[in-house]
């Protein structure tokens, strides 16, 4: 008996909370219950990921920043790895793994991305947390809304706005910092030697988290942002996503007093709205899939934990698909045509961003041959023929480099007896000679490989080859 009236005990308390909520339409701000559970500790294990956006620009690697995207020498750093605007073709490689892997995991666990990893959903989590911490409960925010101006009032209010502006000023200035020396940043932009851009882009980034995260919220979901709308159509039957299991739950109807198992005629949902009550987006998953689900799985948490306290089994809202709630058997990944079109784009996608990143060369070699003339006759009979070679550095610092040839017999490189210092980042050219014996050229053109060589500070020795074309009279 004691258990009974516990558990009754629970359930009253619930339906006195219950009587606040209800599915938002946009009209007032959503104050969502907090609660632990499974679902939350998984959600912000997920969210601090995010902290490598702050952290990240501070890593130093070879002297300079580990990663840096350095605009306006057109250059991008990472870690010992220098790309340039030539090999930013594995950007687009980059933007499609992205993008595909996006729209697979969608296809697989819904909006996984919305729940745990969008940028807009960690900060207004992190905001709505500041605000519970200053003002209390979701009912004490809301009578504090709804009380006269009064000096606590002001305070509060003051420090928790206060605290959302530092925020958004440190997500703008950890994004400028990705473009711009972090250490050097700190001390240029508070003694206003930075240039305007990096004050402007400051300044955008914090009035956007400010709005977004604190006034918008959800409404940043509904209405701003397109993910919601693109999202929504790739989900199909097979989808696992936080679902109602209906048949387990209708009739939803209060716990009675006195009722017992045997007797109950209603479902097991007991109505108390706790699945509304800690949505951030303010939805009733209870109405099937909608837009406003950003797949946190919070709703989840709050229903087991409804689930104990009445002592009915949980997972009455669960990960599950619609296939399975209509008895059908869970289709194998690899019988999906959808996951092996997607797996294939995304194999091609990483397999030439890895042959990209491999085939990197600390200097990149072109060689441009003369066209008028394509050769010269030397008063010794031999021929010669003129190159340009256009050497671009990729590394940080300038590269002495020096300058040989291979081909055929008695060939000699004339014009780089000594090595050529090439610039740091920037193409560097090169005006050289070569020329080789008549006697010695078996056809008209004759397959010659250029190679430069040159040694870091470090004592690494870098160096890259190009082949071209020596050409002669006809034989």
């Amino acid at each position: 008996m004691s258990d009974t009236r516990q558990h009754q005990a629970a359930v009253d308390a619930l339906y006195d909370e219950a009587e606040h909520w209800h599915v938002n339409t946009g009209g007032e701000t959503i104050h969502a219950k907090r609660i632990r559970g499974r679902w939350r500790t998984i959600k912000w294990m997920t969210a601090s990921v995010w902290l490598i956006f702050f952290l990240g620009p501070y890593l130093r690697w070879d002297g300079r920043q580990a990663v840096l995207f350095d605009i306006p020498n057109r250059q991008y750093h990472l870690f010992g790895v220098t790309i340039l605007p030539q090999d930013f073709w594995m950007l687009s490689l980059l933007l499609l793994f992205f993008a595909i892997l996006l729209a697979v995991v969608t296809a697989l666990v819904g909006r996984v991305w919305c729940g745990f990893f969008c940028f807009q959903t960690v900060w207004t989590d992190i905001f709505t947390w500041i605000e519970e911490w200053l003002e209390g409960t979701p009912p004490q925010r809301r009578k504090l809304d709804q009380a006269p101006l009064s000096r606590a009032k002001v305070r509060i209010k003051l420090t928790k706005h206060l605290l959302w502006i530092l925020i958004g000023f440190f997500t703008g200035f950890s994004f400028v910092a990705w473009f711009s020396d972090a250490p050097a940043l700190w001390g240029a932009f508070f003694l206003g030697q930075a240039n305007s851009a990096v004050y402007i882009s400051v300044t955008l980034f914090t009035v956007g988290t400010y709005i977004l995260a604190g006034y918008l919220r959800e409404q940043t979901c509904f209405w701003l942002c397109p993910y919601a709308r693109i999202q929504g159509v790739m989900l199909d039957k097979t989808t696992i996503v936080p679902t109602y299991d209906e048949r387990r739950g209708e009739p939803r109807g209060r716990v009675k007093k006195g009722e017992t198992e045997a007797s109950r005629t209603n479902g097991d949902c007991v109505d108390c709205k706790q699945c509304v009550a800690v949505c951030p987006t303010g939805i009733d998953i209870r109405q099937g899939q909608q837009e406003g689900c950003i797949t946190c799985a919070l709703c989840i948490d709050a229903c087991d934990e409804v689930m104990e306290k009445v002592g009915r089994p949980r997972g009455l809202i669960r990960y599950a698909s619609l296939d399975e709630f209509a008895g059908q058997a869970p289709k194998a990944l690899l019988k999906r045509p959808r996951v092996w079109v997607y797996a294939t784009i995304l194999v091609v996608a990483l397999s030439g961003i890895f042959y990209g990143m491999s085939s990197l060369d600390a200097i990149d070699l072109k060689v441009l041959h003369e066209r008028a003339p394509l050769f010269v006759t030397l008063s010794d009979g031999s021929i010669q023929n003129k190159y340009t070679l256009k050497m671009l550095n990729k590394m940080p610092e300038e590269l002495a480099v020096r300058i040989s040839v291979s081909g055929p017999e008695g060939l000699k490189l004339i014009g780089a007896e000594a090595p050529v210092v090439i610039h740091a980042g920037g193409v560097t050219p090169a005006m050289v000679f070569v020329k080789v014996p008549k006697r010695h050229l078996k056809k008209a053109q004759e397959p010659i490989r250029f190679r430069v060589e040159a040694t870091r500070p470090d004592g690494l020795v870098v160096e890259s080859e190009r082949t071209s074309v020596f050409v002669g009279p006809d034989r």
